[in-house]
């Protein structure tokens, strides 16, 4: 299940089971057993590594990059921040047509190749950026 910011997965986990065991008929047994989770993560678009993540698409794109939050399952996002202080840039180049994780999930050769293009770009703004903020 997807978490919006805030959002405590155990908690969130907690109250599915608790519902959807409630379901259930009493002719029916249902046993809900989480497996993982993760908490949920906001890419900040103040800091530099957004700044360099735009920089990045710009010369590639040629447009800024345009933020937006949309739900994946990467717990180690917010654990990297949590543990390491460390701020994560989530940079996509897939399509909302992509259909990723169905049975017929693609992704273009053109996407793939200005990703390949773009990422090296990310790493000297970020440095660039860096080094003029310390």
């Amino acid at each position: 299940m997807r978490l919006v910011p805030n959002q405590d997965w155990k908690e969130i986990t907690q109250l599915f089971k608790q519902h959807f065991e409630s379901l259930a008929p009493e002719s029916v047994k249902v046993e809900v057993k989480p497996h993982h989770g993760g908490q949920a993560y906001v890419t900040p678009i103040d800091g530099i590594e957004y700044q360099a993540a735009d920089k990045a698409f710009q010369e590639t794109f040629g447009k800024s990059a345009i933020p937006q939050r949309s739900g994946g399952s990467i717990p180690i996002v917010s654990m990297f921040e949590k543990n390491l202080g460390s701020k994560t840039i989530l940079m996509g180049f897939g399509l909302d047509t992509d259909a990723i994780h169905s049975p017929n999930e693609h992704f273009g050769i053109w996407n793939y190749l200005k990703g390949i293009e773009t990422i090296p770009y990310f790493y000297q703004h970020f440095t660039d950026l860096f080094q003029n903020n310390n």
